[in-house]
């Protein structure tokens, strides 16, 4: 959980409401434990009076409604900016107070430098020695904002179905975090071709192994020795579909065959599939098939 951030704790002290936590994890090739821990927080505030001290660790902050009443204290006064989708990136060490005048609700990712470095030396074999994160407050990245909305977002926190998925997003909002706003940007190496013919079968045939559990990207990267990064271009290149993709597509494959052809209850199948719920289930297959399980299994 997000509990082990000083940032966290600080608006836990304060009117700041908590809507939802979670923990994330990037992954890397030889497994997830490196960049572990990753956290994340949804929140909704108004009317108050916010100090940050100087934290150990960086936040991306991400406006989800209103927010045009948000004030930061600067030498020159208070300043506001805040909006949907505008972002605050605030380095470790840095020290705010903040004057929420309105209402505003706000996702907070929480990173280290540990995180940044182990996405760096995955993706463009370098060591960051020395990196360091830019400060940016109510500033405009679409792409930001479109990993956190279409993914973070959307995603369930809680649920096995969705980890890949979160996992997934992660990696790549670090990794722009890293071209973006550090001073290491470099040029990502170009990955040309797919998975060869044996990578592929082995990826999907431990996807079909283990449909009913919680898949990660640097489970499915380990198989063939790739880092997270090359391996879902190179996964796409060959399949046509993201990694987190393909496995929703193969959970639902699954729940089709056993909404077609068996009686088993519902929440059964949620369970073989690798869903945590049966509400989370039938949400996905609406959202996916455009019709309800129920709906589907009476056709």
């Amino acid at each position: 959980m997000a509990e082990q951030y000083q940032v966290y704790n600080n608006l836990q002290q304060h009117k700041t409401r908590l809507l939802n936590e979670g923990r994330l994890v990037a992954g890397s090739a030889s497994g997830s434990e490196a960049v572990d821990g990753i956290g994340l927080a949804a929140w909704n505030n108004r009317n108050d009076r916010v100090v940050v001290d100087g934290a150990d660790h960086h936040t991306l902050s991400l406006y989800v409604e209103n927010g045009y009443e948000s004030y930061l204290k600067t030498p020159h006064g208070w300043r506001n900016g805040g909006a949907p989708d505008r972002l605050c990136l605030m380095p470790k060490g840095y020290a705010s107070t903040w004057d929420i005048r309105g209402e505003l609700t706000f996702v907070h990712l929480y990173f280290t430098d540990r995180h940044l470095s182990q996405i760096a030396e995955q993706v463009w074999d370098k060591s960051p020695a020395g990196l360091t994160v830019d400060e940016h407050i109510f500033a405009d990245d679409p792409q930001v904002a479109i990993l956190y909305r279409q993914f973070l977002l959307a995603s369930n926190w809680h649920d096995n179905a969705d980890r890949l998925m979160l996992s997934s997003a992660t990696a790549m909002l670090l990794t722009h975090l890293v071209k973006e706003y550090t001073h290491f940007q470099w040029t990502p190496l170009t990955v040309k071709g797919g998975l060869a013919p044996f990578q592929l079968a082995r990826v999907k045939a431990f996807v079909d192994a283990n449909i009913d559990q919680p898949l990660l990207l640097a489970d499915l990267a380990a198989l063939v020795q790739l880092s997270e990064f090359h391996f879902a271009r190179m996964f796409k290149q060959s399949v046509g579909l993201a990694p987190h993709q393909y496995v929703m597509q193969q959970r639902l494959l699954k729940a089709e065959q056993l909404l077609k052809h068996t009686d088993t209850p519902l929440t059964d199948i949620a369970q073989r599939c690798g869903f945590s719920s049966s509400s989370h289930f039938s949400n996905r297959f609406r959202q996916l098939r455009g019709t309800t399980p129920s709906q589907y299994r009476r056709r």
